[in-house]
């Protein structure tokens, strides 16, 4: 098993970050992981992006042309990665910040308002917690509960009173993601 994914947004929306946890996730529950990031030179408003891949066995290249598996925060990001994807593959697009409809018919789009489900949860940060939720649900080798002791072990201990909020935000994802999915729950 080898699962490649790339997250992509602006600076500042928690893009590595999200890529960070899924690499963590994955690695403490012993796969192989690369996680490489991809910034601009502006601290926000710019470029972001990272590459996530996630395996059994040794990772021959950690270099993703046309992933599987993808998330979008922000339509530059969608318009980039969109015609890269992987026939049938998953992409998590951020419906928030995107407004165009879909050029392909050959992968799966989950439409995810991240941005307001994390306002309603109580803090704008969390857009990157409820897309990776949603990344979760086409992702079996990982589960929400991986995604929360990921960030209960990574996370300094100073940011773990934000730990309730960043579970519920994985789990508004997964759960929207699942309902477009039309998939039995786990």
């Amino acid at each position: 098993m080898q699962k490649e994914i790339i997250i992509a947004g602006f600076g500042g929306q928690g893009v590595l970050f999200a890529g960070q946890v899924l690499a963590y996730a994955a690695l403490d529950n012993g796969k192989e992981v690369t996680w490489i990031p991809s910034y601009g030179p502006e601290m926000r408003g710019g470029t972001a992006n990272c590459t996530v891949v996630i395996a059994d066995e040794e990772i021959g290249s950690p270099l993703v042309q046309n992933p599987p598996l993808a998330i979008a925060l922000n339509l530059p990001s969608y318009d980039k990665y969109e015609p890269l994807m992987r026939p049938g593959g998953v992409l998590i697009v951020n419906s928030s910040m995107i407004d165009r409809t879909p050029k392909r018919g050959d992968i799966t789009e989950i439409l995810i308002p991240a941005n307001e489900i994390a306002e309603e949860i109580g803090d704008k940060k969390l857009t990157n917690m409820v897309v990776v939720g949603a990344l979760i649900a086409s992702l079996p080798e990982l589960t929400i509960a991986d995604m929360e002791q990921a960030l209960k072990n990574h996370l300094p201990v100073r940011h773990h009173h934000l730990l309730p909020k960043n579970y519920q935000a994985l789990q508004r994802g997964y759960d929207l993601a699942r309902e477009q999915l039309a998939v039995p729950q786990q």
